[in-house]
Parts: C-alpha cells; structure tokens; sequence
C-alpha cells in the first residue's frame, strides 16, 4: 500500500531508515495470453541506484534509462535513493517495454510526487520516450482481457493502443499520448485571493520533491504607497514599512486559515461557481462508479504534489461505436473462374468441413486464383473465435485496424517458400505465434508446395492433428492454437506440363526426377491432406463461356449460402460436445457421427485394401463423406457419397496405378 501524508512521519522513517514501497499493475504476454504483473517499488536510505528484479529481458533493464529521462522532462525529480522495482510474479521471464509507464508511475508515486487515487484497480501499458512520450506496444488486447478477468476497472496505455483495449467490454480505458497528461495541480483552481489592500499577496512556490516556500510579493498598491512615504523622514519610512509583530502573527494565522480544506472549497465556490476541482472531480467519479477512491488527507493549497486526473482522458464508448466500419468488401468472386466445376465442388466441400486441400496442375491452369477466392465462401467468425483471432495478431504486432472492432473475416496467410521452421510454427527465445497461428480458424496456402523445404513442411504434421502448436523452451512451454485448413498447389512435375495435353510444351521430365519431386512431400502429409484434386488445362468450351461471359452457377455468393447451411447443419448436430467441423471428428464421435449405409460400408472397404489406405486416410474419406452427406442434406453416408470422397484422393490412386 501507499502511504498517506497522516502516516508519513510514522512509517516513512523506521528505525532511523528511510523506507518507502508501493505496487502498481502491469501485464506482459504468455503464448498469445496475458499475464498480471505487480510493479513494486521500494526507495530506501544508499547509494543511488536503480535495480530491476524478477527475471527481465534486456529492454525492461533498458527502461531505467528511459524512465529515468521521462521523469527528469516532465518536472519531476528522480529520487537520488536505492530504488529496488520487483517485477512479481519473480519466476516468469517478462520482456518487451511494456512496463516503462508502470515502472515510473511507481517510482513518482512512492517517491511522493503525486497523488494516484484508485491505483488498485488499474492497469498500466506504455513504452516511454524520452521527453515522456507513449508509444505503442503489442499484445494490448490479451493484457487487456487479462485485466478484466482480475477484477482491475481501468487502463491506461498509449493512445494509440485505446481502441485496441477498447475491444474488451466491462473496463474503463484512458488513452494518452504524454506522461504529463495525468496529472494536474493540486492548487490549479484553487489560487488565493489577491489580498491589495494590505499591500502583500501571499502564494506558494516549491520543487518536485522539496518542501513548499511560502512567497510575499509586494503589490502595485504597496509600491504607491512607498512613493508617497519617500518624503518622509526615515523613521516616519520605517513606520510605514515595518510590520509589527502582531500584524505578522494574525496575517500568518490568516494565512493558514485559506489553507484549509473547508476555505479552499469556499474560495473555489466563490471565485468559480458552477466549476469542479480535479480532487472534486476525482471524488464526484467515486460516487458515481460506487467505488471509494481514497485520497490522502487533508489536502492543502501548499500541497507540491501533483493529482493524477483521469476523467477528462475516458475514451468514449459512443466514440469508439460511431468509429466502428464494417468489414471491407472483397472484389475477388468464383464467377471469375470459368470452367473447373469439379474444382469448385471440391473447394465448397473444403469450406463446408474445414477439410484440407491440394490442387495438382500445369501452369496456368488458375490453381492459385481459386484458393485465393477460398476465404470468400467461409462463414464468418464467431464471437470467440473473432476475440482468439484478434489476440494472436495483437501478440504479433499485426493487428493495425483497431477501428474496425474485433477481426470479422477469417485469416488468410500465404507465406513465401523460403520461410524457416520458427517462422511457419513460431519461436524465438521468448516464442512469438508463427505463420501456422496467423492462419488460425482460416487458412494457410502454401503455393508450390514441393518448393518448400522437406524439413519446414514436416513440422506441418502434428498441427494439422492436434490444432495446435507446443514449443518448449528451458524456462516453460508455450501453446499456441493453429487450427486451420491448408491448402496447396503444385505442378505435376518439374517442368510441369507432365500430362497436360500441351499443344507445344510436352513434358521432359524423367521419371527420377518426377519421383524425386513428389518425394519432397513425405506420406504422412499427403494422408493428412483430405482433397487431392487434378486441376486441368481449360477446354475449348470454357474459353466460348468466357467469351459471353456466361456464369456457370458456381459463384461466391451461392457457394457461401450452401457452405453456410452445411456449416449450421454441423453446429446443431455437436452442440456441447466442443465440435464445429467434420475434419475434427475423431475417435468414438467418429463412430457415432459416420452412419454408412451397408453399399457405401462394402465400397469403402474394397477401397481400403486395393488402395493401400492407412487408418489414418480411411478416417479422413469418413469424414470427407460426411461433409458430403451434409451438403446433401443426408443424415446417413450412402455409397455415392463414399465414392466421391475416394476419388477426391487422387494422389493415393496414382501411387496404385489406378
């Protein structure tokens, strides 16, 4: 706790020893979560020095410094004490800078400074320049929610992150742009009246830190006075401009009468009717949250210490709802494509189940502009889902729109072929969500599939099955969820025109080098990839449809609504049991969820021994059929479903010869 000017003169010094303390909150990032941090301050009798405890990274140590100038340019003094700041809880490593604000509202307040009511119930976000700036800093969202979920009510953080925090409902945000916005004099509409007749005006002057002056300032009054007694004598002078003892002791005791907390409140009633005080104002914000803001007492004029104001820096939730636009509309649409309706049926059975894809053609043949038109016909993200969305592109540093609320279209994350494996899952010292959490409830397109390395597209395998991602690191291990649809392209060969009819390239590849390039994607990954569709060069009767521009039936907006019904359909059917998707089925709800009709159980296990399927794929041609039956409308799996979901495996027929 702080200690109130009654329990200075007690507790300050023990012992001989000079000794302040005081806490504050914090928060830094676990993973994409947040985590609360106490910020304690303890100022005692030594050597001045700064010493930053409870595991912290090179950029907290840094903020010292930092700090330490902030104060210095916002009129502060930096006290020349021990200053020992704990960072608890002491066992987890914390980084970033996240904590300057924190670091030097402590140290102003324990230093007694300024005067922090409802510090108990706020949070503290903010990197400090220099001259006492803010700048932003990442992850606000996830510290923000962590906040909440503690009980604190109010935040402040740089303002350019308060829309982001503005995102959690339920806590006060104050945005500000400098360290000196928080605070205002104690004395600022509290002045003392001019007193001319007796020729002195009596005020207050002091250092941030020191004990207060108390200055008499002759005025014009008195000057003219003096004027008019020069042509006396000079004692008659002295007569005029000595004060007696007893005028001293009744103008001191007048003096320390306009100190009190009862003649500040009148002089303000009199002079500024209708106007509120700043500890008026912090004191009226307690009555109306029904929360006690204590404030150390009595307050005098005199008072060097400085109030931090919030109520003028509350972000409005008016504000931030006419702020608020509606999520941009994409020009890219499946009517676009002309032809390729095998391909489009297989990218709605895709959407409608979350199932992973591959498309196999030449070049040219539109692989990549279908599965850019992919995010198109997905429904659009729940209410948790936009909220886990959104906190992993705080972590990241991504999320850069904050006016638009809470991320409303899923993630599509197109990484280039030379990322690493850290880059695709995450890592650093302290892991930071990688490409495969970007992606998380959207989709991760990997272009020229076999162009990426063995190794980065191995670590793809336990994602894919688990939906999330563990890295472990010598201090704790850190999870990250990645559950999101992949989706790949690649040419059949090198060259790529291995069977593609072409009138003038024909393929030079040999069959070493075509089985070579297939190598680089192992089995393991091919079994985890449900759709494996051949995309062919367009025929002459798609370019006469292109030419009148005749749609085919295929376009976003239909795909959308028959991807959006089968997606509710899957909803109702695993309501409670934590399943939104078919590809998620596993196990016993997998057994009770795939009814086979005896045609389509008979068809499915002639398919299994004369394909050489592995479980594992003969679970994935379960699910796939299931999202098939559900665009049907069909309760139970009936053979035809079963056989459009097998011949979607085209790669495992190649490798039979089928």
């Amino acid at each position: 706790m702080y200690y109130t000017p009654a329990d200075w003169q007690d507790n300050v010094y023990r012992r001989g020893v000079f000794v302040m303390y005081g806490k504050l909150f914090s928060a830094c990032l676990q993973g994409i979560h947040g985590v609360m941090v106490e910020v304690e301050t303890d100022l005692s009798n030594g050597l001045p020095m700064v010493s930053i405890i409870g595991l912290p990274d090179s950029a907290i140590r840094e903020s010292v410094e930092r700090v330490r100038s902030a104060i210095k340019n916002c009129g502060f003094t930096f006290p020349s004490q021990r200053v020992t700041i704990n960072l608890a809880p002491a066992d987890l490593r914390k980084e970033g800078s996240a904590f300057d604000l924190a670091i030097a509202m402590g140290i102003l307040a324990t230093s007694d400074q300024i005067i922090f009511p409802g510090q108990e119930k706020m949070l503290l976000i903010g990197e400090l320049a220099l001259d006492g700036a803010l700048r932003p800093v990442p992850g606000v969202l996830s510290m923000v929610d962590a906040a909440r979920q503690h009980g604190l009510t109010s935040v402040i953080l740089p303002a350019e992150n308060a829309m982001e925090a503005a995102l959690v409902e339920g806590v006060r945000i104050y945005g500000i742009k400098h360290m000196n916005e928080l605070f205002v004099e104690l004395n600022h509409n509290h002045s003392t009246p001019s007193r001319t007749e007796t020729g002195v005006e009596v005020f207050t002057m002091g250092v941030p830190g020191q004990p207060p002056m108390i200055v008499k300032k002759v005025t014009q009054a008195a000057s003219l006075q003096s004027v008019a007694a020069a042509h006396s004598t000079d004692a008659e002078l002295s007569e005029h401009t000595v004060i007696s003892e007893d005028s001293k002791d009744s103008k001191a005791a007048q003096i320390e009468s306009m100190e009190t907390p009862e003649a500040i409140g009148t002089a303000q009633n009199d002079e500024h009717s209708g106007n509120m005080s700043p500890v008026e104002s912090v004191q009226a914000q307690s009555n109306q949250n029904d929360s006690a803001i204590e404030l150390p007492g009595p307050l005098k004029k005199s008072d060097p210490r400085k109030l931090v104001h919030l109520e003028p820096l509350l972000l409005s939730r008016q504000h931030i709802r006419e702020l608020r636009q509606s999520a941009p509309a994409t020009h890219e649409d499946y009517a676009d494509v002309f032809g390729q309706q095998h391909v489009k049926r297989a990218l709605m059975i895709a959407a409608s189940g979350m199932h992973n894809i591959l498309l196999l053609g030449p070049p040219g043949t539109g692989k990549t502009m279908l599965i850019k038109r992919l995010p198109t016909i997905l429904p659009p993200l729940t209410e948790e889902e936009a909220l886990e969305v959104t906190k992993i592109l705080s972590v990241a540093g991504r999320f850069k729109d904050s006016t638009a609320g809470l991320v409303s279209t899923r993630p599509f994350r197109s990484p280039h072929h030379s990322i690493t494996v850290p880059g695709l899952i995450g890592g650093s010292s302290i892991p930071k969500p990688g490409e495969v959490s970007l992606a998380h409830q959207g989709i991760l397109f990997l272009d020229e599939l076999p162009e990426f390395p063995r190794s980065v597209l191995e670590v793809l395998r336990q994602p894919l099955e688990d939906h999330e991602v563990h890295i472990s690191r010598a201090r704790a291990v850190f999870t990250f969820p990645a559950n999101f649809l992949l989706a790949g392209s690649m040419n059949p060969c090198p060259c790529g025109y291995l069977g593609s009819h072409h009138p003038v390239h024909h393929c030079t590849c040999s069959d070493a080098q075509i089985a070579r390039y297939r190598a680089k994607i192992s089995g393991p990954l091919l079994d985890r990839i449900d759709l494996q569709i051949e995309v062919p060069r367009p025929s002459e009767r798609d370019w006469q449809q292109s030419e009148r521009f005749q749609p085919d039936g295929y376009d976003s907006a239909s795909m959308r609504d028959i991807v959006h019904r089968t997606h509710e359909r899957q909803l109702k059917r695993y309501a409670g049991i934590g399943i939104q998707w078919n590809s998620q089925l596993s196990g016993r709800w997998l057994r009770e969820h795939t009814h086979l009709a005896a045609d389509a159980n008979l068809l499915l296990e002639a398919a299994f021994e004369q394909l050489g399927m592995s479980m594992r794929a003969r679970d994935r041609v379960l699910k796939l059929a299931r999202t098939i039956a559900d665009l049907e409308e069909k309760n139970q799996i009936e053979a035809v479903h079963i056989a459009e979901a097998i011949q979607y495996r085209q790669l495992d027929r190649k490798k039979t010869g089928g």
